[in-house]
């Protein structure tokens, strides 16, 4: 849950996951055409890899999966699904506001948040283009207001 949400993975990508893709403090992620793109971990997420890399180099895998089913096999994009919606109903929280397709709210919140601008969020996704990005960049009346007020001109008259 925590790489999921931290790196803004789709659910095809966190399920395809092998051991060999994590590093210290990166992961490679292959995209569409095979390109092969960093994501960098943030500290939470190194923390909760590294617990689970411990657990499952004890479990003596015959897959090379970072992430496995009960069934000691390559977890699937549903049994990836049935965990997210069981945790985020047992933290009683809002399931049509966190999802496993919901990469979207982590990325929005990157953006709002993280004060992560839109071409380091573009290739933290993956885009081709900005304007794909573009879609999880939603602003508030908030945020243009701040926007507008550090124009170093806002206050000339003050």
């Amino acid at each position: 849950m925590t790489l999921f949400l931290n790196c803004a993975l789709r659910l095809t990508k966190l399920v395809s996951l092998n051991v060999e893709q994590v590093g210290n403090e990166i992961l490679t992620i292959i995209s569409k055409g095979n390109k092969e793109r960093k994501i960098f971990l943030t500290p939470a997420a190194q923390k909760s890899l590294n617990r689970w890399l411990s657990i499952r180099k004890g479990l003596h895998l015959e897959t090379n999966a970072l992430f496995i089913s009960r069934c000691r096999k390559r977890i699937t994009t549903r049994g990836v699904q049935n965990l997210v919606e069981k945790y985020v109903s047992a933290a009683k929280l809002d399931l049509s506001q966190i999802s496993s397709h919901k990469r979207h709210k982590a990325a929005t919140l990157m953006y709002k948040y993280g004060k992560v601008d839109i071409r380091s969020l573009q290739q933290i996704l993956g885009h081709e283009t900005i304007a794909t990005t573009e879609i999880y960049t939603h602003i508030d009346e908030q945020q243009l207001q701040s926007t507008v007020n550090s124009n170093p001109l806002a206050l000339m008259f003050n």
